[in-house]
């Protein structure tokens, strides 16, 4: 027999004992005897029920621990009383430390997951019905451009329609967005249902960097296909010049005393040999365009960087009266780049701000590092010169394009796929021709 058993077979024994003793002085009239019994009568009553309810109120409380997910509490004290309360208890236990570690799982998947939408590149929001905020993670502040959203009703202020776009996108749905910085998103929208309430999860990705790689690609693939149908058809011209060089000089030129004549010939066929080299010479000129090699990354210091490039034009701006000024925010400011192909950018617009300075009165070129508003790194050469008008402003870009007399439209295009390949873009902003200059930005992530 338990000690369980034997305690509650004591207590009743001790009742039946008093109850008897009760009687008993009751009916010899002892009434003071019976005054005193009846109260420890009762008394052992309520002890046998308090007893008895002992395995109820451990139960309220185990329910309770469950219910507020207060895991840290043992069941251990009445194991004394026998087998069974030691089972019971020890089950308890079990089942209580079987949700602290379902919660302590939760918690960590939760964690895990958080820490990814944190440090994925995808922009990811969630909101509710009334537009709330649920979840937002830093890449969505960077890529619209904002560092706080509590409402997505403030976006109103930022992205002209964003907002109404995102409260009407249906689950499944697709949409391209274009942002006044010249981004293109492609935003997802899903809907889930979470505690009863409609929550709207949306996702947005910058495909701007895609769309100019895949434009990038088709113009190389233009050059490479004019490059090679030329070269192919001038080649042999140039081979046939020189060999009908050749027959009038020793053939027709001896036999003829039409010297003049001869002297024409030899005239038209020398234009036609210097213009044929002269096509020979343009096609070669994009062969870097269409064969640029992979950047070769390096830890890069930038204020170091962008000094060195304004030193290699120090004698030519003195001599042609440019005022230069450079900004750097922080000397310590580095970057993963290869040092060489940014240096060429750079040289490449500095020297197209040296060339729009040439009819400008006090002309200035600056040139600033810093941080934007959304942690990119970014690079600015500016001009004060006649600027660039709207037309232009669209094909600077594109190979073969260009507003100089001398110029081989190359530099800008090269220059812009350097900064691809770099991860980063190269963006211009001219008011316009009437004389507010132009700037360029390079923009490059951290």
């Amino acid at each position: 027999m338990n000690r369980f058993s034997i305690n509650i077979s004591l207590r009743v024994l001790l009742l039946a004992l008093t109850l008897a003793a009760t009687v008993w002085v009751s009916m010899h009239d002892m009434l003071l005897f019976a005054l005193i019994l009846i109260p420890l009568v009762l008394l052992q009553l309520y002890g046998i029920y308090h007893y008895l309810n002992r395995i109820n109120r451990k139960l309220t409380l185990f329910l309770e621990s469950i219910r507020y997910e207060d895991f840290s509490i043992r069941f251990s004290a009445d194991n004394k009383l026998g087998k069974s309360f030691s089972m019971l208890n020890h089950q308890f236990n079990e089942v209580l430390e079987a949700f602290r570690q379902t919660r302590a799982e939760r918690e960590a998947n939760l964690k895990y997951i958080d820490t990814i939408i944190q440090h994925i590149s995808i922009g990811v929001l969630s909101f509710d019905i009334d537009g709330k905020i649920e979840l937002i993670n830093p890449a969505a502040f960077r890529l619209m451009g904002i560092y706080r959203l509590r409402n997505i009703n403030e976006l109103k202020t930022v992205h002209r329609g964003l907002a109404e776009m995102l409260m009407e996108m249906e689950s499944g749905t697709k949409l391209l967005y274009a942002t006044r910085q010249e981004q293109q998103l492609s935003i997802h929208a899903a809907t889930v249902r979470l505690q009863g309430r409609l929550i709207k999860l949306i996702s947005i990705q910058n495909i701007h960097s895609e769309l100019q790689k895949k434009e990038l690609e088709a113009w190389q693939n233009l050059t490479k296909t004019l490059r090679h149908e030329i070269m192919n058809s001038v080649t042999p011209i140039v081979s046939l010049i020189g060999t009908m060089q050749e027959i009038v000089d020793l053939d027709i030129a001896p036999g003829t005393s039409n010297q003049e004549g001869i002297t024409d010939l030899r005239e038209a066929l020398q234009t036609v040999e210097s213009r044929s080299k002269g096509i020979m010479n343009f096609v070669n000129a994009y062969r870097d365009y269409t064969t640029l090699p992979q950047p070769q990354f390096t830890n890069v210091n930038l204020r170091n960087l962008v000094s060195s490039v304004s030193h290699l034009f120090q004698a030519d701006m003195k001599q042609s009266g440019i005022t230069f000024h450079l900004s750097a925010e922080a000397d310590n400011l580095e970057i993963h780049a290869d040092v060489s192909q940014l240096q060429m950018v750079l040289i490449n617009l500095v020297k197209n701000a040296m060339d729009a300075l040439e009819h400008t009165p006090d002309p200035t070129i600056s040139m600033k590092v810093y941080l934007n508003n959304i942690q990119q790194i970014c690079i600015e050469v500016t001009d004060n010169g006649p600027g660039i008008d709207t037309d232009a402003m669209n094909k600077i870009f594109i190979p073969f394009f260009t507003t100089k007399k001398t110029g081989s439209g190359i530099g800008l295009s090269l220059s812009q796929q350097i900064i691809q390949m770099h991860g980063g873009q190269l963006k211009v902003s001219s008011p316009g021709n009437n004389g507010n200059g132009t700037t360029f930005f390079i923009l490059l992530n951290t």
